[in-house]
């Protein structure tokens, strides 16, 4: 509907641009894109926005307390996003999903800034850029406010300077900003007049002094961005698991305040951590078979799936592991003391629930820590407390039944990974490791309270958002070699090769099937308990042409592998994995 100003085109006068008479007929944005004047407002906001954005990220590599306003907002969207949309974000981004989505958030601020910019430029609301900015600042203060690490009062007045400097960026650009868009042409009718309290627009401004203007804002936010990461040396929680000795030939300790273990902590520590290392590397796995998973993931390779966007800081200096809820003897645990008790090592396998069949959001890794059941007989645990209950320092959390603690599997209050410090990355100072259970019910990182309560008495995390409230953790085989697309000779002899877990049972048989054919056993790899994954290896001749290769596993009860498929809500994927290889002719 035509509004009756002047810049709106006679429907009886031929269209003198195409673009901009397209965009006036369009919709609401494109009416406004498609005024004079607008492009150049466009251009203005977006570089408001990269400003305001920029010093957030400043700010957050000077102070490790205080995120940047785009891992603020993505925090928020995290949590309050639906289930779909999370589920669906891991299975099409996988461990990329945080980077899209603060890819998103920065698109989308930059777009809504822009329109902010053309707004003022090239309509009579002069509020809405000041709403917008202001928006932006109370965004930016609630969601960095309300992360648990990060100060009130200081995440609120950096969401302030933030919004302030966008805004006034946005308004030093527009009085540069030239009379008109500079991609209209000279046919347009000219802009109305100002109304009063809008931005100015000095008569004598040139196109090149306000690019000029909009360039010297894109390099000063590029500026703060840099001396963001420049100035952000290791953090505290770096700085200290540097320290952290779990040498097995000396105490394990941080800092002198912490007391030396008794003689009989540190040999126990020592039998315990050599013999563990002594096992593994004593196994006849299958690490030699080209292409297949390492017995041992690396934790450089190892997944993560988290609601964290950026990883949690924690200084162990100011770090207590709490026991609360029933029990009877409600307790503190720093990390020092944690390290002067007699730590085990075990081999655990740990998946996602949101795995797909095939997928590779599973890893295998030594843990070091303390039994679970050992820190909860200390608080001592009161009847009819059947649930565990772990909370992380960013208020995540996970619950399990009590009674799988007496069960002979392994849970661990872990602060060691694969012979080392836990990384940052992966729950240090420490995290909760529960044999057999999804992560999303067990494994809690950057822990620091464990609660007993009712098992009807609360739900982790995941549990409103559809998913199941039990979460043991089912028998999968995956294919590593050879993948989708691979193309093996015909007469070459070729391996097929991957993984199969399934804690705590264990796997006693792994089977693959080409084409149609009949299931053949494979070659099976030594594993340190049942909690482990294993290996597995057939050899295979290809002929020529395209084949289809199936595996399936067998646990340790006997009991086959389902063959699906099943999705993965809302308790974990069922199915065989299929690859299809393409053989060349000799």
């Amino acid at each position: 509907m035509s509004d009756g100003s002047s810049q709106t085109p006679d429907a009886d006068s031929p269209a003198t641009d195409p673009v901009a008479s397209a965009a006036s007929n369009g919709s609401a944005v494109g009416r406004l894109i498609g005024r004079p004047g607008a492009g150049a407002g466009l251009l203005a906001g977006i570089a408001g926005a990269a400003v305001a954005l920029a010093f957030g990220e400043l700010i957050d590599g000077l102070v490790d307390t205080i995120p940047s306003l785009v891992v603020a907002v993505g925090e928020a969207l995290v949590d309050y996003s639906p289930d779909w949309a999370v589920k669906l974000s891991i299975e099409l981004f996988g461990e990329k999903d945080k980077a899209v989505l603060a890819i998103g958030i920065v698109g989308v601020s930059l777009i809504i800034g822009g329109l902010l910019g053309a707004c003022a430029m090239a309509s009579r609301r002069r509020w809405v850029p000041i709403a917008g900015f202001a928006a932006f600042g109370v965004i930016g203060g609630w969601t960095a406010a309300r992360n648990p690490m990060s100060p009130f009062v200081g995440s609120w007045i950096v969401a302030v300077i933030a919004a302030a400097l966008g805004y006034v960026t946005l308004r030093m650009l527009l009085r540069l900003a030239p009379a008109r868009s500079p991609a209209l042409s000279d046919d347009q009718p000219p802009l109305e007049p100002a109304a009063e309290g809008t931005p100015e627009i000095a008569p004598d401004a040139s196109r090149r002094a306000f690019l000029l203007g909009v360039g010297g804002a894109g390099v000063a936010a590029v500026g703060l961005v840099a001396l963001g990461r420049r100035v952000r040396g290791p953090s505290a929680a770096e700085t200290a698991r540097a320290n952290v000795n779990l040498n097995p030939s000396a105490p394990p300790t941080t800092s002198a305040s912490a007391g030396a273990p008794t003689a009989a902590q540190t040999t126990a520590t020592t039998a315990a951590r050599r013999s563990a290392a002594a096992e593994v590397a004593a196994l006849d796995t299958l690490d030699e078979v080209a292409g297949i998973s390492r017995y041992l993931t690396p934790n450089d390779d190892f997944y993560r799936i988290d609601t964290a966007l950026t990883v949690p800081q924690v200084d162990p200096a100011n770090w207590k592991l709490r026991f609360t809820g029933m029990v009877d003897n409600p307790y503190e645990l720093t990390f020092d003391e944690i390290l002067a008790m007699d730590l085990s090592e075990h081999v655990i396998t740990l998946s996602c629930v949101s795995n797909r069949v095939g997928g590779r959001l599973v890893g295998n890794a030594i843990w070091t820590g303390v039994p679970l059941v050992d820190l909860l007989d200390r608080a001592g645990v009161q009847d009819g407390a059947d649930q565990v209950v772990g909370r992380s320092v960013d208020d995540w959390t996970a619950g399990f039944p009590t009674g799988l603690l007496r069960d002979g599997r392994n849970a661990v209050l872990a602060v060691g990974m694969n012979g080392e410090p836990l990384p940052t990355a992966h729950g240090f100072p420490a995290r909760l490791v529960v044999a057999g259970l999804y992560g999303y019910v067990s494994a809690v990182k950057w822990i620091e309270e464990i609660n007993l309560t009712t098992w009807d008495a609360f739900d982790g995390y995941w549990v409103p958002r559809g998913w199941s409230k039990r979460g043991p953790m089912k028998t999968q085989s995956r294919i590593d070699v050879p993948g989708n697309g691979d193309r093996p000779v015909a007469g070459n002899p070729t391996a097929i090769a991957g993984i199969a877990w399934a804690p705590t049972r264990g796997i006693s048989a792994v089977e693959v099937r080409i084409d149609d054919g009949a299931w053949q056993q494979c070659e099976v790899g030594e594993a340190l308990g049942d909690e482990s994954w294993v290996q597995w290896h057939r050899a295979w001749t290809p002929t020529a042409g395209t084949h289809s290769l199936q595996v399936r596993a067998i646990d340790g009860t006997g009991m086959t592998q389902p063959e699906g498929p099943k999705d993965v809500r809302p308790d974990g994927a069922e199915g065989w994995h299929r690859v299809a290889v393409r053989v060349d002719a000799a």
